[in-house]
């Protein structure tokens, strides 16, 4: 019998859904995300918006519809600008960029009744206003992976009745075959690790016997949405538990941050230790942001260790339960090498201004943590 490596719960109640081999869809490599093109339409224009050319880079604006009501557009750059043929005495502004959504394909809803939006830029700069904006707003686009298969799936008995009403047309079976879980890791020795980022969302439009055993089947599901994760993921959990540090320097950002959710994922419960401990912090791979993580992460708490994969979460690590307690001290090696890579600019690949080593410096002093760099 094929041994089930996945599990699927109903993301609102937990309830189990199916376990199965393999999830054919769940993980794939994407291409880069493409520019999207903006207008700000009607605007007036204040400072670095005023005097831009095209060609410039603007990096973020805020694009609010009210105090509590907007968008964030990234990493833009001005590609034209020329005077509005629908308000006299503006000018009409062409931009590239991004918006920033949780996932790629995410719906962005237009405000109701508006009017005018403003434009901040950095550290809450005044940029001015536009009447109206083109390419921001838009539907959920198309799923980028559009089918999963769920393969030698073993099903619980909600995946069983929508399995059941395929070919049935009625409104309630049509809902019976909507599925929207959350995805978990049954490893080799029988622990459960959740996948951070792993879903599996559509209805279920075919099932069939499966090669892989006996009563199991294979389960189609046209997607409804939700980004893949990078096949990278699977090299990951192939060198689970690691033995030794420092396997995730391998890696570029993107896995070196699936590097740190998997930690995550697989974080041991142990107590914290105590107050004023001392811990080593191997810097020579600490070349970004996610290297810091993952390498704070196994100063303190071993291979494969976690203590943050973000700024907040380095924040709520400080607070206790992820084993170590505050105050206590890093000594930090081969600092140079985040000293000459954790610089200021722009990170293109979090669409926010770069972390600097600094930064980090402060925010582990805020916490309590004295770090000595060598």
């Amino acid at each position: 019998m094929t041994t089930a490596r996945w599990r699927l719960l109903d993301s609102f109640d937990d309830e189990p859904v199916a376990e199965c081999a393999e999830i054919d869809g769940l993980f794939a490599d994407l291409p880069p995300r493409p520019r999207e093109p903006f207008t700000l339409i009607g605007c007036s224009p204040e400072g670095t918006l005023a005097t831009c050319s095209d060609g410039d880079w603007l990096g973020n604006i805020w694009l609010a519809a009210s105090e509590s009501d907007g968008e964030e557009l990234c990493d833009l750059v001005v590609r034209a600008r020329r005077p509005s043929e629908t308000v006299p005495g503006t000018v009409d502004i062409d931009l590239d960029g991004f918006v920033d959504v949780p996932e790629r394909m995410d719906e962005v809803r237009r405000p109701r009744d508006t009017t005018e939006f403003e434009l901040t830029g950095p550290d809450d700069t005044a940029f001015g206003r536009c009447t109206d904006v083109t390419g921001v707003y838009r539907e959920t686009g198309p799923p980028l992976v559009p089918r999963l298969r769920l393969l030698g799936c073993r099903p619980a008995a909600t995946l069983q009745a929508a399995i059941e009403s395929i070919g049935q047309t009625s409104n309630a079976a049509r809902q019976r075959r909507m599925i929207c879980t959350s995805v978990e890791r049954l490893a080799a020795d029988g622990t459960i690790h959740t996948v951070f980022g792993g879903h599996v969302r559509g209805m279920i439009s075919a099932a069939v016997p499966s090669p892989l055993g006996d009563g199991l089947v294979d389960v189609t599901v046209d997607s409804s949405g939700g980004d893949p994760l990078p096949t990278g993921y699977l090299d990951i959990l192939g060198q689970w538990p690691p033995t030794e540090k420092n396997l995730w320097a391998r890696y570029g950002r993107e896995l070196r941050h699936e590097w740190c959710g998997v930690a995550l994922a697989h974080r041991a419960g142990r107590p914290d230790r105590p107050p004023g401990v001392t811990y080593h912090l191997d810097g020579r791979f600490v070349t970004d942001v996610e290297g810091f993580y993952a390498a704070l992460g196994e100063a303190i708490n071993g291979p494969g260790g976690y203590f943050g994969w973000n700024l907040d979460a380095v924040d709520d690590c400080c607070g206790g339960g992820f084993g170590a307690t505050t105050p206590f001290r890093i000594v930090w090696h081969d600092s140079a090498v985040a000293r000459t890579h954790l610089t200021a600019g722009y990170d293109h690949r979090r669409l926010r201004p770069a972390v600097t080593l600094d930064y980090l410096l402060d925010l582990l002093a805020r916490e309590r943590v004295e770090v000595e760099l060598r």
